[in-house]
């Protein structure tokens, strides 16, 4: 009996992957993930709720973004990575574990080949748009009530990743001091190295401003460490049908080998700066007015920093958050951003390099 048609996989002469899921592989896939079938060798499954009934057809999500995510019968996506990674990926367990956890797209399966993670399978929701949309939008508006949610939302993720399960029944750890100081150097050196022009001059100019923001985290004290998203900004968080919901689990694109347990304000600080980066977006792309926007900006971050703590301290969970270490966090990010920008996405530097500008006028 032959299989419906799955993704190619492909060993590279040095050792990587590469994964190509053509036209129609993955309403394939669903469909038969759905009906039972089991995989051709080597793909497996490990399935984490069941599939609904999915109608024919698909088409791509076609936003900005690292890997290939396929929409299924408008009733599930389909992340595929193009290039897999043997090496352990947070997601899966970050999914098993937030299981009772609804303010998230409901992860169906994970899809491997050999020990690779190759594929993500969640719920669509409907009339989801992500936030270099619908948060754009917001801005050019001057509106900020959404604040308040999204500040919420991510309390709440916190409060959930801090709760044990069977997946982590020890979810909140305070170890000796981290190093979290050599990381944030170890960013901001890489930022200059890979930024060039004028860009990287003004960088080296501030090199001593920049640091010094960063000089909080040598002395930092111990600070509850839970399992964190990793990637927080508002392109994580859909606005949808019934509301907000975060997704993407996959971690940070700039960090290898990084500590499982963070502090909750590296979370923070990166959905706080993306704040800043929609407000960068907005000018760029939709001609808002500057002064507007800054003043916007300021608004929609002291809101949501606002409602995530009332958040913290609604669900018992208030000590999770050190607030020293949001500025050094946020300084790191955009740095990390810069490295985005030039491993991925060139165009994207204006966006950290606005950010920075600003701050360091």
């Amino acid at each position: 009996m032959e299989h419906s048609p799955w993704p190619t996989v492909e060993r590279r002469p040095d050792g990587t992957l590469a994964l190509e899921a053509g036209a129609g592989v993955t309403e394939s896939v669903v469909r038969a993930l759905a009906r039972g079938a089991a995989p051709p060798p080597p793909f497996t499954v490990r399935a984490l709720a069941p599939l609904p009934d999915v109608p024919p057809g698909e088409r791509a999500i076609t936003v900005d973004q690292t890997n290939h995510s396929v929409i299924a019968g408008e009733t599930v996506v389909v992340k595929w990575f193009p290039v897999p990674s043997r090496a352990p990926h947070p997601a899966p367990a970050l999914l098993t574990h937030l299981a009772g956890f609804t303010r998230t797209a409901t992860p169906y399966a994970v899809i491997f080949w050999e020990d690779a993670l190759v594929a993500l399978v969640t719920a669509y929701l409907p009339g989801a748009r992500d936030g270099w949309e619908w948060c754009v939008d917001e801005a050019v508006a001057g509106r900020t009530a959404f604040a308040t949610d999204i500040g919420r939302l991510a309390a709440e993720l916190h409060a959930a990743m801090a709760s044990p399960s069977e997946a982590f029944p020890d979810p909140v750890r305070l170890p000796p001091r981290p190093a979290f100081a050599a990381r944030a150097e170890g960013a901001w050196r890489e930022a200059l190295e890979l930024t060039d022009g004028d860009d990287g001059e003004w960088l080296a100019r501030r090199a001593g401003a920049l640091l010094a923001e960063t000089a909080p985290l040598a002395s930092a004290g111990r600070t509850p460490l839970i399992h964190i998203h990793g990637d927080l900004h508002v392109g994580q968080i859909l606005q949808w049908r019934d509301g907000y919901a975060v997704v993407d689990f996959d971690g940070n694109p700039t960090v290898t080998e990084a500590e499982v347990f963070q502090p909750a304000a590296r979370d923070l600080a990166q959905l706080l700066t993306s704040l800043d980066h929609v407000g960068q977006v907005a000018m760029l792309r939709r001609s808002a007015d500057p002064a507007a926007t800054a003043a916007w900006v300021t608004a929609v971050r002291g809101k949501l920093g606002t409602a995530y703590e009332n958040g913290l301290a609604d669900a018992g969970q208030a000590d999770l958050l050190d607030r020293s270490l949001v500025r050094p966090f946020e300084i790191e990010q955009e740095c990390r951003e810069l490295i985005y920008a030039a491993r991925h996405l060139a165009r994207w530097r204006y966006a950290p390099m606005g950010v920075l500008r600003a701050w360091f006028a």
